[in-house]
């Protein structure tokens, strides 16, 4: 069940990487579950759509160095990555620019069940992430951290994300 799961999840991030929305929603269980990015839950495949249909108008993303791992009964996985993107588009309720650019280290842990993936819990270096689309050339973390009012990160998410 192993290889299994982890060809599944070779499908996933392929899909992903080739922002094919449908090859991604056919490798997942009608009832997905979906924890975006230290954000909040949903469920079915129609909500992963259309966060994937957002994600894809918002910013191209591209997912590489790929490291899966299994349980020995391939129920549960886990993937850690890198992902590098860019913005293709901005507007009120986000924080980059077209063009900005940024790179962060990133997981996600699966549920597997029947061959398809039943649960999608990623995490990301949240404020690496932030740091490199918020803070201008000539700050630093360490002046936003002694700033008397730094940013609230889980806002910041929530504009980004409309979460």
């Amino acid at each position: 069940m192993q290889e299994e799961t982890e060809a599944l999840l070779q499908s996933y991030y392929a899909a992903f990487n080739a922002q094919d929305t449908n090859a991604m929603l056919a490798l997942l269980s009608n009832h997905i579950i979906h924890d975006i990015g230290q954000g909040r839950r949903e469920f079915g495949k129609s909500a992963f759509g259309r966060f994937m249909k957002s994600m894809h108008q918002c910013c191209q993303e591209h997912i590489f160095d790929i490291e899966i791992m299994t349980n020995e009964d391939g129920s549960r996985a886990a993937a850690e990555f890198t992902i590098i993107g860019s913005y293709a588009t901005s507007g009120s309720a986000s924080l980059s620019e077209p063009g900005q650019t940024f790179r962060v280290p990133g997981g996600t842990f699966f549920e597997i069940r029947n061959g398809k993936i039943a649960r999608i819990s990623s995490y990301y270096g949240l404020q690496e992430w932030l740091a490199q689309i918020i803070f201008t050339e000539s700050q630093t973390y360490a002046e936003i951290e002694s700033d008397e009012d730094p940013p609230d990160f889980e806002i910041l998410q929530r504009k980004l994300y409309l979460i």
